[in-house]
């Protein structure tokens, strides 16, 4: 075998298939394959065979084409077009259609849910769109049995230009000049361990591929063995010649048979082609390959430890130096470098180190193979330049974080690695910057994690596995990682201890300093990072006893009560609705939360995006399962018995009469101490009467409840203003202690020219005058500025009282928008027009607003939050005529009545408190809801409230522990109960049409029997 024979081949195989009208490339990567794309070529050969077509198609049975979340897909060329997740019985359709009608069968092709396409190309599909592929070229495209097809692709003509134009130091020389750098995790330069190898005096060198490939979540290397193993065939010969070397060595782990077959495959007909031999090419060099499977042993991924276990010794490290190059397996000069290293080799001789040097970044050259995994649209193999941010492959190529959460942190180098949070969105993936920001490259494992995921727990993962992996060979890695191991799996369980942190931290530090090889120096990385990154959930597990991702299952009841910032006994309650016990589910909730019926109406439900359900069909309606409690005793106006204290001859002021200050003064005077609430306004309820429209929280179930609290003994004085009916310090004077939660009451400007014109309404402005009953006129084409709940709040509003045309004026994409989802979608069925990414900059008109002048944005950099920042479109400015603008955009606190010079603020007017006691700097003072956090949920406030008292109790003496009432026997949870999948049970809710003129409640709440079988779907995750 010759260039002129490889030529030869070439032009054969190109003449065979011009013969076919189609080429099917149906992939066989591992994950199709388990997903049945064996039964799905089946079909199609029998569909084929059916109409008599089989001989104008050649089927090609391909290596991974990386879309593994889209398989069984089949790639139809000519065309580009690509079919995905296929079944059998669909292949007949698409022969019918496709192949003999010229049709393409849309509803199998990808479906774009940005544009609301389905995408045809495989090539315009967002996930291979803005990738570039070099090593990964052929995967999916190529029939990875065929040494001819591979050589019809440019395939070994790689080792004929070598032969035939460059000496050994030439070709260390290219790839040395190509800046190409090991891809195996250290990045060392690839040419430069070559050179070294090559200068080293011996009769025999080895080359070796390391394709153990041991990273959690890693599968790179076993998609290109199985999909294109000549490449790294080829790129191992290459290295032989380049250092001298006839005999090669693929270190392949035993979970990868698939690889290993296809290898084996490879390497024989390479033989059979006089390409792996004597005298290759007439040019007397002779190179060979062998393949030795391991054991699975992560360490052996080590390159020394890699070396002993193919002499046959125990898998473990050796002391450095000597390093390989000089005296590696068999004691002989060697080279080591990864599958991914190998299969770029071919193309740099192809096509030069210049060629090479002009994707990625000047110090990481060439492309990158990552497999994404985790919390992610589209997992798979990609291939990116070097120096994409990480952005970019978690949202551009990923398509974002699963179900609408929000993106974390990604794990990067697997064990040995570190994680990346969100302040690195914007962080270019090369091996410098992961260095700075305290990660590593690895071999291209990309774990995608969300709020779901604890990271306590992740680096109680890793640490079990490095431990469960460690040689044994040296005690800092034998002993220190067992050591690390038992202290987070005490703080999994509930059971961690002040100082635990910082002897993780010691001990880390000592390993990595101490232990032998590079694995057991790094294997702390995941623990010390996390710790860097996420120390503050480190500390809520040893003091608070608390998991925010509701993951370590010994700190909570269940999922969904953990997620409840009030701690609401969420499956207690449910279990309570099928066992027709509604009072003492109204009590149960009670004893965490005063306000079921309005948590039951606006409670943005953090509980319901816990929920395990939905991992089956849908999260459980727990909202609305506690509005149908609320609702049923409300209505049957029976007096609350609740328990309540002896008087303890102390009293408590409390300034605002919102949900923060309501439910503090609520759980204080079940204790026994005197409440009084002292409210500017003629009504309390604060933000939830003047902030809320009756459409969602009607007036009769907030007074309802509002009296429940009374009935506990809280005393509210209405109309009473502290700082003008009523001084700060009398009343300072007159409780022993004082609880403001006053909230934010002032709107935000937007601070544009033309504020000040009349028709400028801002939006909590307008809402309070709404509710508080006045005459307020609208335009007839309002514009509402904002994407938050009192912007869509404002605009539904405007529509019942009577505005023609509303538009929504947002900077950023609708799904970013921070308003409930819910109320999103009602707005938009009741004919509000959203405009996305544009921004305000001028209000024009006389006298009276005419029109807004805006300009268009498109996305940017990431910010901290995981969503691209607007920029602005240079020359994009254009008007829109409205006669009423309503800028929604936040809200702000002034409190006149303290003296700024006594009380620690924030520069938005808000109260800096202690996190625990939620006391100012003042003694005796305390704050919380709005007034502490800016505008934030109902929920957050009524837990501050409740958080408040327990403080309050504890700075007069008390021991902080609340008297929620007498105890509730919950129903225990029914044995092997088996699980159907069903969606939610629906609600009556108002249409469209009878809703948006009136402030009529729009939703009706569950019917009895649906409550009751909605309440059956809870999984009862409480179950121990």
């Amino acid at each position: 075998m010759n260039i002129s024979d490889l030529k030869r081949v070439k032009n054969e195989f190109d003449e065979m298939t011009k013969k076919y009208q189609y080429n099917l490339h149906v992939c066989f990567g591992a994950g199709c394959i388990s997903s049945n794309c064996k039964d799905v070529k089946d079909a199609l050969v029998e569909a084929l065979k059916k109409y008599n077509y089989e001989d104008k198609v050649l089927i090609t049975e391909t290596g991974c084409i990386g879309a593994c979340h889209l398989g069984p897909s089949l790639l139809v060329e000519p065309g580009n077009i690509y079919y995905i997740k296929l079944q059998p019985e669909e292949m007949e359709e698409i022969v019918i259609k496709h192949i003999l009608g010229g049709e393409i069968v849309e509803q199998k092709c990808y479906y774009d849910d940005i544009s609301g396409k389905h995408i045809h190309k495989l090539n315009d599909i967002p996930f291979f769109e803005k990738q570039k592929k070099i090593v990964l070229n052929n995967c999916g495209q190529i029939d990875f049995s065929s040494i001819d097809e591979y050589i019809a692709n440019d395939g070994y003509l790689a080792i004929g230009s070598i032969f035939k134009n460059k000496c050994p130091e030439e070709v260390v020389r290219v790839v040395k000049d190509s800046g190409l750098r090991g891809r195996g995790g250290g990045g060392f330069p690839t040419g430069l361990k070559w050179e070294f190898a090559a200068k080293s005096e011996s009769e025999q060198k080895y080359v070796i591929c390391n394709a153990d490939e041991g990273d959690p979540g890693a599968f790179m290397d076993r998609s290109l063995l199985e999909g294109d193993p000549h490449a790294v065939i080829e790129g191992m010969t290459i290295a032989g010649y380049a250092i001298g070397a006839n005999k090669g060595y693929v270190y392949v782990r035993a979970e990868y048979p698939l690889a290993v077959e296809r290898l084996n495959v490879a390497i024989e007909k390479a033989r059979e082609y006089g390409l792996l031999s004597n005298n290759i090419m007439n040019s007397g060099f002779s190179f060979d390959i062998e393949i030795r499977i391991g054991a699975g042993a992560f360490v052996c991924g080590e390159e020394t430890a890699l070396m002993n276990s193919i002499e046959g010794k125990r898998g473990e490290p050796r002391q450095k130096p000597p390093f390989p190059s000089d005296k590696g397996l068999f004691d002989k000069p060697s080279i080591i470098n990864n599958v991914e290293t190998f299969g770029s080799v071919p193309y740099i001789i192809l096509y030069g180190a210049d060629w090479f040097k002009t994707f990625g970044t000047e110090k990481s050259s060439g492309t990158k193979v990552f497999a994404l995994a985790g919390a992610i649209h589209n997992t798979g193999i990609v291939e990116v330049p070097m120096g994409v941010t990480l952005g970019d492959i978690v949202y551009d190529i990923g398509g974002g974080i699963k179900d609408g959460k929000k993106f974390k942190a990604a794990q990067t180098g697997g064990p040995s690695g570190g994680c990346l949070t969100s302040n690195c969105l914007n962080t270019p993936i090369d091996y410098d910057s992961l260095k700075s920001k305290g990660a590593i490259m690895g071999s291209g494992g990309l774990i995608v994690m969300d709020e779901d995921n604890c990271m306590v727990d992740v680096a109680r993962f890793f640490m079990e596995f490095v431990q469960e992996e460690s040689c044994g060979k040296c005690v800092p890695c034998r002993l220190g990682t067992k050591r690390m191991l038992e202290i987070l799996e005490r703080i999994t369980q509930g059971k961690g201890e002040e100082g635990d942190i910082e002897k993780l931290i010691e001990l880390g530090e000592t390993i990595k300093e101490t232990a032998l090889c590079g694995l057991g120096q790094t294997a702390p990385n995941p623990v010390l990072s996390t710790i860097k990154e996420f120390r503050e959930e480190y500390e809520e597990h040893i003091r608070d006893k608390k998991c925010r991702a509701g993951v370590c299952t010994d700190l909570f009841i269940s999922p969904c009560q953990n997620a409840c910032p009030a701690g609401v006994n969420v499956p207690g309650y449910i279990s309570l609705i099928g066992a027709n016990r509604l009072r003492d589910a109204y009590n149960l909730i009670r004893k965490d939360n005063p306000f079921p019926a309005v948590c039951g109406r606006v409670c943005t439900h953090p509980c319901e995006s816990k929920c395990r359900r939905e991992q089956l069909d849908e999260a459980l309606a727990i909202r609305d399962l506690k509005r149908y409690i609320a609702d049923t005793i409300l209505e049957s106006d029976e007096p609350f018995d609740d328990l309540k204290f002896p008087p303890k001859g102390k009293s408590i002021g409390i300034i605002g009469a919102g949900p923060s200050g309501l439910t503090c003064g609520y759980y204080l005077s079940r204790l026994g101490y005197d409440v009084t609430v002292y409210e500017s306004h003629d009504t309390a309820g604060g933000i939830l009467r003047y902030g809320i429209p009756e459409y969602r929280l009607p007036r009769d179930i907030l007074q309802k409840e509002i009296k429940t609290i009374e009935q506990a003994g809280v005393k509210i004085e209405l109309n009473t203003e502290v700082g003008i009916d009523v001084d700060f310090e009398r009343l300072r004077k007159e409780h022993e202690a004082v609880y403001v939660a006053t909230g934010t009451q002032y709107s935000n400007k937007i601070n544009v020219k033309g504020e000040n014109l009349k028709g400028v309404y801002h939006g909590l402005d307008f809402l309070k005058d709404v509710n508080k009953g006045k005459d307020v006129k609208v335009g007839k084409k309002v514009a509402i500025i904002g994407g938050g709940n009192t912007a869509i709040d404002a605009a539904r509003v405007a529509l019942r009282l009577g505005a023609k045309e509303i538009h929504i004026l947002y900077r950023r994409n609708i799904e970013d928008m921070p308003a409930e989802r819910r109320e999103v979608e009602e707005a938009l069925e009741e004919g509000i027009i959203i405009h996305t990414l544009v921004s305000p900059i001028e209000i024009i008109g006389e006298d009276h607003v005419e029109k807004i002048k805006l300009v268009k944005l498109e996305q940017g950099n990431f910010d901290v939050t995981g969503r691209r920042r607007p920029t602005v479109i240079e020359g994009s400015a254009f008007e829109m005529e409205f006669d009423m603008i309503i800028p929604a955009v936040s809200q702000h606190s002034d409190l006149p009545f303290i003296n700024k010079d006594e009380v620690e603020m924030t520069k938005w007017g808000t109260f800096v408190v202690d996190d625990k006691s939620k006391m100012t700097n003042i003694d005796g003072v305390f704050a919380g809801g709005d007034v502490v956090r800016g505008p934030d949920t109902v929920i957050w406030a009524i837990t501050d409230g409740k958080e408040a008292a327990i403080s309050i109790d504890k700075f007069l003496g008390g021991d902080g522990v609340l008297n929620t009432g007498k105890d509730i026997e919950i129903p225990k949870p029914e044995a092997d109960v088996r699980v159907s999948e069903h969606m939610r049970f629906e609600m009556d809710n108002a249409s469209p049409e009878e809703r948006k003129n009136n402030f009529k409640e729009i939703s009706k709440g569950f019917h009895r029997l649906n409550a009751i079988a909605e309440s059956m779907r809870c999984l009862r995750c409480d179950k121990r």
